[in-house]
């Protein structure tokens, strides 16, 4: 199977290691990435327990036509056992908890290419996701991104990071506002896909109200740690019938105006110059790639 790009992972799912009930909750679910967390979501004591089933985890999962991540834990603690772990089965994404500096993201993409090289693994096949979840790593994902040619995406925490703000968490997510635009911005800068942080509340109305809002920014991805709220997100960040008519007629209308030697058209109050039919084109292809 071919792994889709980062743009086309609406829904990035986090788990636990050891829970084979909920693996197959994770693995029946709409979410299209899934990520087996070592960290924070394993208690130390079971980890070797949750390592041990990665390859066949991993299988099972990449068997259900999913892109298959691990977060493991940082290099200078349990991340390499972690580390060799996962890389026995050949997962899609290493995803690293509090990217901070491209010098932790050139260790870890060496790491992973001894182990490519060791296990026949194609060389640089394995990407690496920073998760950004300090104010520092926010504020540094430029310089996170740059440090390896394997980062196609980063993502945004959300617990530790309203932490590391000393703000309250919150349904409405204000707290994160700031940050979610800059994290935005910053990544569409360095050229990698951001993923929006998890809605951590229980209620799948609002994580899709959340998504929505994401997407407005201009996310196209979004992370989540309940495998009940990836419908309700995939359904928010996939261009609905009513986004797809509205595209198709700024692009016919502004075609038509072109042929006539106009520089613009008006559709529903709006004129659509240049870069509103760029993005109305987007939106038509972002449906199309979707549905195959």
């Amino acid at each position: 199977m071919a792994v889709p790009p980062p743009e086309l992972r609406r829904s990035w799912l986090f788990g636990p290691g050891p829970d084979a009930r909920t693996h197959e909750q994770m693995r029946a679910c709409g979410a299209d990435l899934l990520i087996v967390d070592l960290e924070d979501f394993t208690p130390p004591a079971r980890r070797e327990e949750a390592r041990r089933l990665l390859p066949a985890l991993l299988a099972s999962w990449r068997a259900a036509a999913k892109v298959t991540a691990v977060r493991i834990n940082q290099l200078d603690g349990e991340g390499p056992l972690d580390l060799a772990a996962a890389m026995a089965g050949a997962p899609d994404v290493i995803a690293i908890p509090m990217a901070v500096s491209a010098q932790q993201m050139a260790l870890l993409d060496a790491a992973i290419g001894e182990w490519e090289h060791r296990l026949g693994i194609a060389v640089g096949r394995t990407e690496i996701l920073p998760v950004c979840e300090t104010a520092l790593g926010v504020a540094d994902v430029r310089l996170i991104a740059a440090a390896s040619p394997r980062i196609r995406s980063a993502l945004l925490g959300a617990e530790d990071l309203a932490a590391d703000l000393c703000a309250e968490r919150s349904p409405e997510g204000l707290e994160l506002e700031h940050a979610r635009r800059r994290f935005l911005l910053d990544c569409r800068a360095a050229g990698i896909e951001p993923v929006d942080a998890p809605y951590t509340f229980s209620d799948a109305e609002g994580a899709a109200r959340e998504a929505a809002h994401a997407r407005r920014l201009g996310y196209r991805c979004k992370s989540l740690v309940r495998p009940d709220h990836a419908d309700a997100i995939n359904a928010a960040l996939t261009p609905g019938e009513d986004d797809v008519r509205r595209a198709q007629a700024m692009v016919a209308a502004f075609e038509a105006a072109r042929a006539r030697g106009e520089e613009r058209a008006l559709v529903d109050g709006l004129w659509v110059e240049v870069p509103t039919y760029r993005t109305a084109q987007r939106v038509l292809e972002r449906a199309k790639r979707l549905a195959q």
